[in-house]
């Protein structure tokens, strides 16, 4: 590309305006709504990488993310843990609060839900 537009000087201002009408496209909006979409980013972001025991380490990642979590190898765990783990995983329903007794009393309160 740069072979072209030394030895032809009209090539230099096709590119020069290819290269200004992307950058007018792309604005700090777009950024902000969406992800910017790079195959490499410039430099390294701070990230919490939380390991499959449970503790945590910042490290440098090549994409913005604010935390990673690596995933727990259920083949290493014992017969024990495997099978408390799997029971964690499954539906479970929600226990039911017992009924009990108040002293609430709503004639009190009917004058402040009269219409004026």
């Amino acid at each position: 590309m740069e072979l072209i537009s030394k030895c032809i000087p009209s090539a230099r201002l096709a590119v020069r305006s290819e290269l200004f009408s992307i950058l007018s496209r792309s604005n700090c909006n777009r950024a902000s709504i969406d992800r910017i979409h790079r195959p490499v980013y410039a430099r390294n972001y701070p990230t919490v990488l939380v390991l499959p025991d449970g503790s945590s380490i910042t490290i440098r990642y090549h994409e913005p993310r604010k935390i990673i979590k690596l995933p727990l190898d259920l083949a290493a765990l014992t017969e024990e843990e495997r099978k408390a783990r799997l029971f964690k995983r499954t539906a479970q329903k929600p226990k039911v609060a017992e009924d009990f007794e108040d002293n609430f009393d709503s004639d009190r309160y009917r004058k402040l839900f009269k219409k004026k």
